[in-house]
């Protein structure tokens, strides 16, 4: 799995795959990265812990990828870690700028005046949602209603407690999207899956897919995996045309 510190485009906050794909899935993903931006060092971390989930979901790029490649599907990525502002969060959210990440103290979040924080979401949060914006529009224009997928993972273990989930999904009460992704997934031998397991939008954790669909009433759905299950890019890739596959057969039920 490729350093995404290293791969970053520290030019773009954002980044679109595929923009022009043929799919009605428009695939997206809040924490594909761990780049911190020139100017905030480290947050005060030892660069190793830029490694963890702390920073961002390792694994999810890769599937997204695949993904998008195998469904000829738009991708559109953040390219900064979610410890600089969480795109994933509400601008009135605790955790929009985290201080505390699971167990971890971020000492470059603390006390932070009004002015940082706004700056933090004109650099990532505003431009990456302005991106998907743009581009729900354009497949509008293009005449392929868009259908929203995004891709997260999650860690084994969270403060101590193992999660049994191989994967779980996230959904609101509406599950045009989800009960069919669900049974697909629940068909395949060995697996177990969470539904609304192991967040649910309760846990503030939806709000790029509440943001988006509601104003045209779009299909959505949350995809997490565990995250020890896609440590290698042979594993994002097996994962991502399992997901492919199930997205792919469904498609004329609810695409």
């Amino acid at each position: 799995m490729a350093d995404a510190i290293a791969a970053a485009d520290v030019e773009n906050p954002v980044r679109i795959t595929n923009r022009h794909g043929r799919s009605p899935v428009l695939l997206l993903c809040d924490h594909a990265s761990n780049h911190i931006p020139s100017g905030f060092g480290t947050l005060g971390l030892a660069r190793e812990e830029l490694q963890r989930h702390i920073a961002w979901d390792p694994g999810a790029l890769g599937v997204a990828l695949e993904m998008s490649r195998r469904l000829d599907a738009p991708l559109v990525e953040s390219c900064i870690s979610r410890l600089i502002v969480d795109c994933n969060r509400p601008l009135d959210a605790p955790d929009l700028v985290p201080h505390l990440s699971e167990l971890t103290n971020i000492p470059g979040n603390t006390h932070l005046s009004g002015t940082e924080i706004t700056e933090r979401v004109a650099l990532a949060h505003a431009p990456y949602h302005a991106a998907i914006e743009a581009l729900v529009a354009s497949r509008f224009a293009a005449g392929i209603p868009p259908i929203l997928v995004a891709i997260h993972t999650f860690t084994p273990v969270y403060r101590g407690k193992e999660r049994p989930w191989h994967i779980g999904i996230i959904h609101d009460d509406d599950t045009r999207l989800a009960a069919p992704v669900i049974a697909g997934l629940q068909a395949l031998p060995g697996l177990c899956v969470g539904i609304n397991q192991p967040y649910s939008p309760a846990d503030r954790v939806y709000y790029t897919l509440e943001r988006h669909k509601q104003a045209h009433g779009l299909k959505a759905v949350m995809i997490e995996i565990r995250n020890d299950l896609v440590a290698t890019e042979k594993d994002e890739k097996q994962w991502g045309e399992r997901l492919a596959r199930i997205l792919g057969e469904i498609q004329g039920e609810v695409l």
